[in-house]
């Protein structure tokens, strides 16, 4: 008598894993050129294009590396000591003022800025504008 055995093995799915098409200096903004899929998967790496297309590299991606996503942060908006405008808002209030950036950050981002009138500096989130909202509502 013949016995047929047959065995199910399970077998992980192969996924894609996003690496650096070619070495990227940090601060450069991500293009489809500059990234590239791999066969095999690398834990805590990108799988699409799309999460990185756009995003700006906070620091050196090595040419065939897996691109993760505490690599990558929106574009800076606002560079550090630009002037920037700063803004207070409540209520009615509203009071607008000059500042010195103390931080790099894209929209979104909490920079500190120096007030250039009171040399006060202050913790604020930046606009899409290019402007730093500062206050009880500007930051969570």
């Amino acid at each position: 008598m013949r016995w047929l055995v047959l065995l199910c093995l399970a077998v992980p799915a192969e996924a894609d894993t996003l690496v650096a098409a070619r070495t990227i200096r940090a601060m450069s903004v991500l293009s489809a050129a500059d990234v590239a899929l791999v066969a095999g998967t690398s834990p805590g790496a990108l799988d699409d294009p799309a999460a990185a297309i756009g995003l700006e590299a906070r620091t050196i991606l090595y040419a065939g590396r897996p691109i993760r996503p505490e690599d990558l942060s929106p574009p800076a908006v606002v560079e550090r000591n630009q002037i920037v405008p700063i803004a207070f808002d409540a209520g009615a209030l509203s009071i607008r003022a000059e500042g010195r950036a103390l931080d790099r950050g894209g929209i979104g981002a909490t920079v500190r800025v120096m007030n250039l009138a009171s040399r006060a500096i202050v913790t604020g989130r930046v606009r899409a504008d290019g402007s730093v909202a500062v206050g009880p509502r500007a930051i969570p």
